[in-house]
């Protein structure tokens, strides 16, 4: 298989992650509206505005996925064809940079809210603060795990990249 076919299955995986992504996203706006019709304590009420919000963030997520993620399947056939040793070193460069964001955000930030989020929602007794925090807790856990996925895969794709590179 040529470098150009790992990164367009690449480019295609991250896709597929952004098409997961808004399915659940329908789900969370769903449960969001059957808390909102068919709620009956405090706290069920509770907990149809933040998972209407985080299902509208999903679906922001999902599409600045879709849309920096597809238009690459094309580019990077265009961009392979042009010089293909560039193209193998701008994609490691890009890789490498995202497994710092990732690093950073994923195994850094996302751990250290939840970590925060649980505290608050044992501390706070607001059926309204517990919705959220709970809420929270779950988006970023979720973020986490399709984070990691993506991580495994630019792992993948970055280790096609430099053995491209090797004569």
């Amino acid at each position: 298989m040529e470098i150009i076919d790992y990164s367009i299955e690449w480019a295609r995986g991250e896709v597929f992650s952004s098409k997961v992504i808004t399915l659940i996203s329908v789900f969370v706006l769903l449960c969001a509206a059957g808390f909102y019709f068919w709620g009956k304590t405090a706290m069920a009420r509770a907990y149809w505005m933040p998972l209407a919000v985080s299902g509208v963030f999903l679906i922001v997520v999902a599409g600045g996925l879709y849309y920096a993620n597809h238009p690459r399947i094309t580019n990077f056939q265009e961009q392979y064809k042009g010089n293909a040793e560039l193209f193998v070193k701008s994609e490691l460069e890009r890789t490498a940079k995202s497994d710092r964001d990732l690093n950073n955000i994923v195994y850094m930030i996302l751990p250290i809210l939840v970590i925060v989020f649980a505290i608050g929602a044992i501390v706070l007794t607001g059926v309204n603060w517990r919705a959220w925090l709970i809420t929270m807790m779950l988006l970023c856990s979720f973020l986490m795990i399709v984070d990691g996925n993506t991580k495994a895969r630019n792992a993948a794709y970055r280790t096609h990249l430099e053995s491209a590179l090797k004569p």
